[in-house]
């Protein structure tokens, strides 16, 4: 009996082993698929050339506006064209722009701001902010399946240890990813386009990803629709930028962030009640 007490209450003051450290799993891997990119470049460019070609025709002096706004001032010319064949060609107009600024979207071309403002100077508020919403989620969500098809392969071959803690890390706060995406697309912290590409890298869910976009760039493109329907007296993009739009942004990121907070803050004092 007593030779065995000693042994035992050596075996209790034993340390119990630490866990191994915890490897990241390896990203799953991805396939490339530059044929279907291939694919959606060719379907805009087929949808463009048939909006184009039921574009009405338009005077000889007048064609050379028709044309990709790369400033402001071709904004203002191709304002003036489109207008003036707006009231017998409206669905055509429309479709044009929605057509334009999906394209730019799908591609992460620079200048979707021009179209923006564009379109607060041709429709009303209303109609340009949900086209605008409606543009730029489904560009964005054609430009999340380009980098699904072809940039995510390739950026796994290259830091897939790193892409896999990213991925565990974002894991964490899966269920509120809507609101993220909301606050990182009314706030200048990232690009658009950057977000668009890394997200499906990250393994953001479409849905989430889809609806933050609609609802986050909102608020930006209330202030540059607003811009627009002032198109002739601009004279610089940065004018749809003031103190109260400042505040507006300000209120709208803490709004997505709000949602957030409040889980935090019940799960902390519900935690507080427990012990």
């Amino acid at each position: 009996m007593s030779s065995e007490a000693p042994e035992s209450t050596s075996r209790r003051r034993q340390k119990p082993e630490s866990p191994p450290p915890e490897v990241p799993k390896p990203p799953k891997q991805a396939t490339s698929h530059p044929w279907l990119v291939l694919l959606i470049f060719i379907s805009f460019a087929v949808t463009i050339y048939t909006v184009y070609s039921n574009f009405p025709q338009v005077a000889e002096d007048e064609r050379p506006f028709l044309k990709y706004p790369r400033n402001l001032e071709d904004a203002k010319n191709l304002g003036r064209v489109l207008s003036k064949y707006k009231e017998n060609n409206y669905d055509v107009v429309l479709g044009a722009i929605c057509v334009i600024y999906c394209f730019l979207q799908s591609f992460a071309i620079p200048g979707s701001i021009f179209l923006t403002i564009l379109s607060g100077y041709l429709f009303p508020f209303h109609v340009a902010l949900l086209l605008v919403c409606s543009c730029s989620a489904l560009g964005a969500a054609v430009c999340f399946q380009i980098s699904n098809l072809l940039g995510k392969a390739l950026i796994l071959r290259l830091i897939p240890e790193r892409v896999s803690t990213w991925q565990e890390e974002l894991s964490k706060h899966r269920d509120n990813f809507l609101h993220y995406m909301i606050f990182l697309r009314v706030t200048p912290i990232l690009p658009n386009w950057f977000i668009n590409i890394v997200s499906p890298v990250l393994d953001v869910p479409l849905s989430p990803f889809f609806w933050g976009t609609f609802l986050g760039v909102a608020p930006p493109s209330f202030l540059y629709i607003q811009a627009g329907s002032t198109l002739e007296q601009l004279t610089h993009t940065s004018v749809a930028w003031s103190w109260s739009s400042v505040g507006l942004l300000t209120v709208a990121a803490g709004s997505s962030l709000a949602p957030i907070l409040w889980k935090k803050w019940r799960g902390g004092g519900r935690a507080l009640k427990i012990e």
